[in-house]
C-alpha cells in the first residue's frame, strides 16, 4: 500500500543510492534544496504533506533512476533493483571546443576519448564533459562531470551545453530559442549572459546528469 511514510523513505534511499543528501537530491533536480527537508514532510498542523508528482519526476530523471527502481524503494521489497552502470565518453571542455570529437549535430563521432563509468543509466549518444574552472559556481565546480545528451528536447529552464561555430563550449540556462537566437543565462552571475544568433551555433545539448 502507498503510504506517506514510504514515500518519503524511497526519496531519502534514492538519495543515499546516488550518494546525495536529501538537499544535494533536491539541488540536483532543480528544486529548492529544502524541498526534501524532515520539516517540510508535515504541516503546520501535524498533517502529512506529500511531494508533488513532479518533484518525483524530477529526481527520476535527475538521477537518471528508473520508474521501477523507485517504485521497489516505494514499496521497501528485498532484492532492490541496481542501478544499470554504464560507461561514456569523456571531454574536458577544451577538447571538445578544439574540434574533431563531434558531428555537426553534437554527437560523439572523434577517438581518443576517454571513458568515465557513472552510477546512472545513459542514452547510447550520452557523453561527458568535464568542468574545468569557475565559470559554472556555484551549481558545477572544477572536476565536476556533466552528462550530456545531445538531441533530447529542450525547454526554458533547462541546463544546457552550448559550442559555437567558434569553438566556444559553454553551460549555461536556456531562456529562449528562436529561429534567429538563443539566450542563455549564466550559472555564474560574474559571467555575462548570452544572446547567440542561431548561425554562430555549432549545437545544443541538454545536461541530463552531473556528479556532485
Amino acid at each position: 500500500m502507498l503510504s506517506h511514510d514510504r514515500v518519503w523513505a524511497a526519496i531519502d534511499a534514492l538519495a543515499e543510492r546516488y550518494s546525495l543528501s536529501a538537499s544535494g537530491l533536491a539541488r540536483r533536480a532543480g528544486l529548492d534544496s529544502t524541498a526534501f527537508n524532515k520539516s517540510k514532510r508535515l504541516s503546520s498542523d501535524g498533517r502529512p504533506r506529500w511531494p508533488s508528482t513532479e518533484s518525483l519526476a524530477k529526481i527520476i530523471e535527475a538521477t537518471g533512476a528508473s520508474l521501477e527502481e523507485f517504485t521497489v524503494l516505494v514499496e521497501g521489497r528485498s532484492g532492490p533493483v541496481e542501478p544499470q552502470r554504464a560507461a561514456v565518453p569523456l571531454l574536458g571542455f577544451a577538447q571538445a571546443g578544439a574540434g574533431g570529437f563531434f558531428d555537426d549535430a553534437g554527437y560523439p563521432s572523434g577517438q581518443g576519448w576517454d571513458l568515465v563509468e557513472l552510477p546512472t543509466r545513459a542514452a547510447e549518444s550520452s557523453y561527458a564533459l568535464k568542468v574545468q574552472g569557475d565559470s559554472m559556481l556555484p551549481l558545477y565546480r572544477n572536476g565536476d562531470v556533466l552528462i550530456v545528451e545531445p538531441g533530447a528536447p529542450t525547454r526554458k529552464g533547462d541546463r544546457v551545453v552550448v559550442k559555437t561555430t567558434a569553438g566556444e563550449v559553454m553551460a549555461k540556462v536556456l531562456d529562449r530559442q528562436t529561429a534567429a537566437s538563443i539566450v542563455l543565462v549564466s550559472l555564474n552571475p560574474a559571467h555575462p549572459d548570452r544572446d547567440i544568433p542561431m548561425r554562430d551555433v555549432e549545437w545544443v545539448a541538454r545536461i541530463v546528469w552531473a556528479s556532485q
